[in-house]
């Protein structure tokens, strides 16, 4: 029996409209090429037909039961039975008759073709104009930014790949974030990733998509900045901690004059301190989150990160977090010596305030330093699954009653 090549894969969620003339095509490519393949449809609980029209089209169908987009393709990938597998929605859009471009990609050896709207074409009112001038330009380009891929079309939904190398990346979200976690995580993986054009007509149906393209546009952001805990936490966090340390130092030793109606004082050295604070909770956020991610595979792991974390053991931040718990003692210690001076009467705000400021920082930093040492610890910690032996519950009664006696 030959090995089957290639399958072309749908998602379907009550597509009866486009449904069969996307099968046709699909069908109409496999001959037309001489390729071994099947057409799947992965129907997500269709009640207009679908199911039966996909069938007398000659496709093979996969149920799934879990609601979603992601949930949909991850359940046909992994019931399909070709080598390669292209997918792409069934409403029309994409032309399942011109797929040479995508399968001569991954005989090549690519493992992820990604299709590119922008330069094979999308017709006149195929994509609304926000997607085409503001959500997919800005989630491409921070796709580019953040992950360094090279996918210029971030979120076309025809693509192709090596079906063995995406079932390895353990693809988990089960919406429309699917595809973008399949173009990251292949990216980080170091698996070959290219584009090749291809073009976007107007939806066949006659009722909206079910796309969403604010909420399903925060999906994709949100699920960007939560696999790029540099961008999310390390940068901003390294920003805020270098201006606050920054300011911080210019005004320990007293107010300075920027220009003769700017003077930077006491509220100031507030703010660098807030910074400090923020800045380094933020940082401590990265690294926890870094470490969480690769532990438990939502990003792969990286041989520059773990050098990092190897260096801060718990031991040694918790050294760091106690000299400045210290510093911030001692100079609350300074404050109430002052104020004992005083005969604990009101403290003159010019002398005190800023030891004041220095204490409460070096003092929450050291408390959070801890308490984030520990945190990242706590997901260090192995975990050793033991096997329980089940006992039947009959044996286990005859047991409880020995004991009573």
């Amino acid at each position: 029996m030959a090995e089957t090549e290639l399958t072309i894969l749908m998602p379907c969620l009550n597509e009866a409209e486009t449904l069969a003339t996307c099968i046709g095509k699909a069908r109409g490519f496999l001959e037309r090429t001489g390729i071994s393949g099947e057409v799947l449809i992965a129907d997500n609980g269709s009640t207009d037909g679908s199911r039966q029209i996909a069938e007398s089209a000659g496709a093979r169908i996969v149920a799934v039961a879990t609601r979603g987009y992601g949930a949909a393709l991850a359940a046909g990938i992994e019931a399909a039975q070709g080598r390669f597998v292209v997918m792409g929605d069934a409403d029309d859009s994409y032309d399942f008759a011109k797929l040479d471009a995508f399968v001569a990609a991954l005989r090549a050896g690519n493992q992820l073709v990604m299709g590119n709207r922008f330069t094979g074409g999308i017709a006149p009112g195929a994509m609304p104009w926000h997607h085409k001038y503001l959500g997919n330009p800005v989630l491409s380009f921070l796709g580019k930014l953040f992950f360094r891929t090279r996918a210029s079309d971030f979120h076309c939904g025809l693509r192709g790949f090596d079906r063995a190398a995406i079932l390895g990346l353990n693809l988990r979200t089960s919406g429309m974030e699917f595809a973008s976690e399949m173009l990251v995580k292949a990216t980080l993986s170091g698996l070959s990733v290219v584009e090749v054009p291809t073009t976007l007509g107007r939806d066949g149906r006659s009722r909206p998509p079910h796309l969403r393209s604010f909420r399903d546009g925060w999906r994709h952001l949100r699920f960007l900045l939560l696999f790029s805990p540099r961008w999310l936490f390390l940068y901003p966090g390294l920003l805020l901690l270098a201006l606050g340390l920054f300011v911080g130092a210019l005004l320990i030793g007293g107010p300075v004059k920027i220009s003769p109606t700017i003077v930077l004082d006491l509220h100031s050295f507030l703010a660098a301190a807030m910074c400090i604070l923020v800045g380094l909770q933020a940082v401590s956020f990265a690294m926890i989150g870094r470490r969480f991610a690769s532990r438990y595979g939502f990003i792969p792991r990286s041989e520059n990160f773990d050098t990092v974390l190897e260096a801060l053991t718990l031991e040694r931040v918790l050294l760091v977090a106690g000299l400045l718990m210290l510093i911030g003692l001692g100079a609350l210690g300074w404050g109430f010596v002052q104020w004992a001076e005083r005969g604990f009467g009101p403290l003159p705000l010019a002398s005190t305030m800023r030891a004041m400021i220095l204490a409460v920082t070096t003092l929450v930093a050291g408390l959070q330093l801890a308490m984030s040492a520990f945190m990242a610890s706590m997901i260090d910690v192995p975990l050793n699954e033991r096997r329980v032996t089940e006992v039947p519950r009959e044996d286990y009664m005859v047991r409880r009653l020995e004991d009573r006696r």
